[in-house]
This record gives C-alpha cells, sequence and structure tokens, in this order.
C-alpha cells in the first residue's frame, strides 16, 4: 500500500480554502480520503467588485494565511499542490501583483485561472457515481463572484459556460446590466429540447441549505424544498441566521442570493431536483494533480 498526500488551494471572493487529501494505492486501486480542509473568510471579493481592487490590509491578510498555508503543507510533506484564483483575483486590478507578492513571500504559484477554466476544474471531479446517462444534467457551481454552468447529455459535457453572478455580487449590488436575463436566455436555449433536467449543485451555500432543508440522507433538493428555506431564511435577521443556525458571519449574508441564484436555475432550466454531492474547486485539483502525478503525459 501507497499513500500519497496532494493539497489544493481555492482562492475564491469570499473565502480561500486548503484542502489536504490523501491517495491511497492498493492492488492497483486508488482512493481519495479528505485529510483535513481549512478555511478563511478574508472576502477579497467584498473589495475588487465594489473598488475593482484588493486594500492593503487584504492584500496582508491574504499573505500572511499563505505564508500559514505553506508551512502547513511543508509539515504534511505534500507530493504536489496547486493554487487557484478566481473571479475576485481576476477582476482586481492589483490582482498579479498580488500573486507576485505571495510567490517572494509564501513561496507559493498561484494560477489566475479564467471562468470557463474554473468550470473545467470542477468538472474534473469524478462524477460517474451520480450521472445516470439516460438522464440530463446541469451542473452549477455558484460562487461569490461568477456561477459556472455545465450541461451534461448521455454522459457528456456538452455546453460549458462562466456567468458574472455571484453571491457577494448581488449582496453589493455588483452584477453586470442583464447578466440574470442572459443566464435565462441561455439556459431556455440550451435546455428546450431536454427532458427531465436534474441539477447538481456544488458550493458551501448548496450545502447549508440543503441540511436545514431536507429531512433526507439521499443529498437531493426538490424546488419546493429549496423555495421553503429560501423563505424561511429570508424572513429572518442576519443575527438570527448566525445564532440559530449555526452561520459564520460570511455565510449568513450570503446564503439568501445562492438560493436565489439556485432557485432561478431551476425555474429556467425546468427542473423540479437538485443534487448535492460534496465536490467544488478544491475536490477538482486534487483529481487533477493525481492524474498528473499518476501519468505526466495526460497533462502535458
Amino acid at each position: 500500500m501507497k499513500i500519497l498526500k496532494f493539497a489544493a488551494i481555492d482562492i475564491g471572493s469570499n473565502a480561500i480554502r486548503l484542502l489536504f487529501t490523501n491517495v491511497i494505492e492498493k492492488n492497483g486501486e486508488s482512493y481519495l480520503k479528505k485529510s483535513s480542509l481549512i478555511r478563511v473568510p478574508i472576502r477579497l471579493g467584498a473589495d475588487t467588485f465594489m473598488h475593482k481592487n484588493i486594500s492593503p490590509e487584504k492584500e496582508q491578510k491574504m499573505i500572511e494565511a499563505m505564508i500559514a498555508f505553506r508551512k502547513l503543507m511543508n509539515v504534511h510533506e505534500v507530493v504536489a499542490y496547486r493554487a487557484c484564483a478566481t473571479s475576485a483575483m481576476r477582476e482586481a486590478s492589483n490582482g498579479m501583483q498580488l500573486i507576485q507578492k505571495i510567490k517572494k513571500e509564501a513561496d507559493i504559484d498561484i494560477d489566475l485561472i479564467s471562468g470557463k477554466e474554473e468550470a473545467s476544474i470542477i468538472f474534473s471531479n469524478n462524477l460517474s457515481s451520480i450521472i445516470d446517462p439516460a438522464k440530463n444534467y446541469l451542473y452549477v457551481d455558484v460562487g461569490g463572484g461568477s456561477t459556472e454552468i455545465t450541461l451534461f447529455s448521455a454522459g457528456v459535457a456538452h455546453f460549458s459556460c462562466s456567468f458574472d453572478v455571484g453571491t457577494i455580487k448581488i449582496l453589493k449590488n455588483c452584477v453586470p446590466l442583464n447578466e440574470f436575463i442572459r443566464i435565462k436566455e441561455c439556459l431556455l436555449d440550451i435546455c428546450s429540447a431536454k427532458d427531465n433536467i436534474e441539477l447538481i449543485g456544488s458550493g458551501g451555500n448548496i450545502n447549508k441549505l440543503f441540511k436545514y432543508a431536507s429531512p433526507r440522507n439521499e443529498r437531493v433538493l426538490s424546488y419546493h424544498e429549496l423555495q421553503e428555506i429560501h423563505s424561511l431564511f429570508s424572513s429572518m435577521t442576519y443575527d438570527d441566521l448566525m445564532i440559530n443556525y449555526d452561520m459564520n458571519p460570511d455565510r449568513a449574508d450570503v446564503i439568501i442570493p445562492a438560493a436565489t441564484i439556485f432557485l432561478s436555475i431551476m425555474e429556467w432550466a425546468n427542473s423540479n431536483v437538485i443534487q448535492i454531492p460534496k465536490i467544488g474547486v478544491s475536490d477538482g485539483i486534487i483529481h487533477q494533480l493525481y492524474q498528473e502525478y499518476s501519468d505526466p503525459k495526460v497533462m502535458a
């Protein structure tokens, strides 16, 4: 038996995450087991989407967090890591400058990825246990600054797109004009000829919504259940959500915008069900790292 450890850093608009995953190789089989997850709610998007740059205060927090991440990766003796920055860093005028500072101070290389590449990373997760080849699916990842949508039909990805809508952008009233209309028109176009479309949702918000909306063990939500929890949370204050529903401050203020995005997409896609596996950008990075480690030619 051989055990390898990989690390993934996801620098999102709301928080940055460091995921450690063990890959156990035995008798020609490989098993991925999450080891630990560290989440730091820096919320870069609050600066970027309002002011188009990252403030000196948050720059310093980022650098200190990444220095800590580097030390943790050294202690864990990871075989490989990848750090990816998404919409907040993409749209910040000083995003590349901060990436260079982090490289100098923390010795961590950061890839500034596009929305389409973000969707591709998420897609690299092993979805075979979720997808029924006889069904049609929309994979939807809602982040702080963007929403990624991929259409699966007959087990194959036929369409993938990134939209400039996210929870923090809604919160800060920074969604570009007509972007929701763009999503609606796109979904009406690609979904009109498909029957019985189910959603596959990812991101911290949909997992939190599922926790309080569904009494079942299966990780599935109906449109009606999601609508009910959206109405319930909308009737509560920010303080109520933190105290009564065990939400962190940076979750309590974006949970309702997230539910709004998912409900809108379900309506426009004429979908009644959303599946919620525990997968996201960090998991996709780990899958890609292990694939590259096992067969470098695949990623060349």
